[in-house]
């Protein structure tokens, strides 16, 4: 892999920022950013050269980002390095990530709330504590039934929906109208 171009080493150096923002170290956010922009799949040594970062620390990196499904590993005729790419679709990649993050971070907390939803209230503070518990399951629950709706569509339909904004709740406001309406008459 040749020097990195001042537009590509832009995006590689913001990723990497932005990845402590999002819970992945700068050193992760950057090898990503890299294998994302690749025209081709790079090995271990390719990224190392190229963000001048040692051999380990592309290892430990690459094995985090196998670990959230976001590069592939793969093999060339002939040659026993491994290679890696990374999805280039865009909705590919926020749903692999919506769904670690679900697996990684919501699933837990859905657990820990209904194991403690299930405890007896022992004093009028544990009962204020659980009903607030029981609305933070709820909207997670509802999250999560909106989370399998949504991913079950097909990129170009969640793009007409994401535009249309807040159409959407006019459009709903309209039809809880006309129910009423219906109901009236």
């Amino acid at each position: 892999m040749s020097t990195l171009s001042p537009l590509v080493r832009g995006f590689v150096s913001h990723f990497g920022e932005m990845g402590s923002r999002w819970g992945i170290n700068r050193t992760v956010g950057q090898i990503y950013a890299l294998i994302y922009l690749s025209p081709r799949p790079v090995n271990a040594d390719e990224i190392a050269e190229a963000l001048e970062f040692s051999r380990s620390n592309v290892s430990m990196g690459l094995k985090e980002l196998q670990a959230w499904r976001l590069v592939r590993m793969q093999h060339q005729p002939g040659d026993r390095r491994e290679y890696f790419d990374a999805p280039t679709d865009p909705w590919e990649i926020f749903r692999t990530l919506a769904e670690e993050r679900r697996r990684r971070e919501v699933e837990p907390t859905l657990t820990m709330l209904r194991n403690a939803l299930l405890e007896p209230a022992g004093t009028d503070d544990d009962r204020i504590a659980q009903e607030r518990m029981q609305g933070m399951h709820d909207l997670i629950e509802l999250l999560l039934t909106w989370h399998n709706e949504v991913n079950r569509m097909d990129p170009a339909t969640l793009a007409s929906l994401m535009k249309m904004g807040a159409k959407v709740g006019k459009l709903l406001d309209y039809a809880s109208k006309l129910k009423v309406v219906g109901r009236e008459g």
